[in-house]
């Protein structure tokens, strides 16, 4: 019952979005795919709150949305299965984390999560097998193949499509992620509360040991303080999963499911495949910042937004870092010189959203398609390193909270070594093993 209802809405709400835009430019590289999905407790006391916030969130910019429907896991659905919820003053244990990541991972395999993956790829056109086809578009469109590339029947005959047509698998459908935001919070309630219990049995004890209604006394005032506490923080455990896709899986779609005009058999063949897509669990992290204020006023629904999308945008920064296969990747955006054409450094379209510090440390590569094999490959290029002061604060309202470096554009970059570069290089964060030196 609970496979047949996720079915039914993620096909309810199928869709294709295959634009993704920058100050008007679009960005011609090959980006990784991001599905963003929430776990919705509704017993909590603003739970209503963050799903309604969630749904205003877009796909973070520099990835391309891969979303197929399906936003909203219901915690009803987790809980019987063995989820571990957080809550105030109970962080999970890395057991737990792991418990649950493999939980998410057999809940969205269970319900064949994967296909809807692959059919957004190839643009199933509907889920009716007797009028349902394939066709190449969105594969065209953001692996900005030209429009001979991809003739599937020709690409199966020579060794050259076959390249192409593993390029594609290699360079975009491999690189297909799904992230499960799982958000509780903390309210200036809950931390009153802590803070008024630990404090009556301070002062509890204080009465006991010396006699007197002072440590009443001092445990009435400090709860008094604390009830004067504000704010509403988002703890979020954010579960990474990647679609597993290789030549094998490749070769056995294009040849039993793959079709461009009509044929029942083979699109029924496909929606009834419950093993050859698959996620897996590749990565987890936490991201709760008690610290964290907010400048300017916002109502209820403002703050919570600002709190999700941050903490969301905080933990994929994580997750950068943690698990090679998600790195970012983003163009040279322009090269900025002096008055007299001296070069100053390399703007790039990120920044603190992105966790970039002052210690970040980035390559340049060159994407090369081999004119003899169609096969990507990337040749380093050279180091960068951010300029004091000029990393862009491009975190959600941070320009209207005017914190330091919302009021750049870019965040500059110097070089430290290397080669000659160019505008639409790509930058990526750190040591990527796939790079060429």
């Amino acid at each position: 019952m609970r496979k047949t209802l996720l079915t039914s809405l993620i096909f309810l709400t199928f869709c294709i979005n295959i634009t993704a835009e920058d100050d008007g430019i679009i960005q011609k590289y090959r980006r990784n795919s991001l599905v963003t999905i929430m776990v919705h407790h509704p017993e909590d006391e603003f739970g209503k709150d963050i799903k309604s916030a969630y749904l205003e969130i877009p796909t973070p910019d520099k990835y391309d949305n891969h979303d197929v429907g399906l936003k909203v896991l219901e915690y009803h659905w987790l809980e019987p299965l063995g989820l571990s919820k957080a809550v105030y003053g109970n962080n999970l244990s890395s057991r737990e984390i792991d418990r649950n990541g493999t939980l998410f991972e057999n809940f969205l395999n269970n319900a064949n999560f994967g296909n809807y993956l692959v059919a957004k790829w190839y643009n199933l056109s509907s889920s009716n097998p007797d009028s349902a086809t394939f066709n190449m578009e969105l594969i065209k469109e953001r692996g900005m193949y030209d429009a001979t590339s991809f003739d599937v029947e020709t690409a199966m005959r020579t060794t050259r499509g076959l390249a192409t047509l593993s390029d594609a698998g290699e360079e975009l459908i491999e690189h297909t992620f799904v992230l499960i935001n799982d958000m509780t919070y903390v309210t200036a309630e809950q931390k009153a509360e802590a803070a008024k219990k630990a404090l009556s049995i301070i002062g509890g004890m204080a009465d006991m040991l010396f006699g007197g209604s002072a440590g009443r006394n001092l445990a009435s005032t400090a709860a008094a303080i604390a009830d004067s506490f504000t704010g509403f923080k988002v703890r979020n455990h954010s579960y990474l999963f990647q679609l597993q896709w290789n030549d094998s899986i490749q070769a056995v779609f294009y040849k039993d499911y793959y079709t461009e005009t009509p044929n029942p058999e083979k699109i029924k063949a496909f929606l009834d495949n419950n093993e050859l897509f698959k996620i897996k669990y590749v990565a987890h992290e936490y991201e709760y910042d008690e610290n964290s204020v907010l400048k300017g006023e916002y109502d209820r629904h403002e703050l919570i937004k600002i709190n999700c999308t941050r903490s969301q945008d905080k933990n994929i920064a994580s997750l950068q870092k943690a698990y090679e296969e998600f790195k970012l990747k983003t163009p040279i955006y322009q090269v900025i010189t002096d008055e007299k054409g001296k070069t100053l450094g390399y703007a790039v379209k990120v920044g603190l959203k992105e966790g970039i510090t002052e210690k970040s440390k980035f390559q340049v590569v060159q994407h090369i398609v081999d004119p003899k094999t169609n096969k990507s490959r990337y040749k380093y290029v050279a180091t960068l390193a951010p300029v004091k002061g000029k990393i862009w604060d491009n975190r959600y309202m941070a320009a209207e909270e005017k914190e330091k470096g919302s009021e750049l554009t870019y965040t500059l970059l110097k070089k430290k070594s290397g080669g000659e570069i160019y505008p639409g290089m790509l930058v990526i964060e750190g040591k990527y093993t796939k790079v060429e030196q």
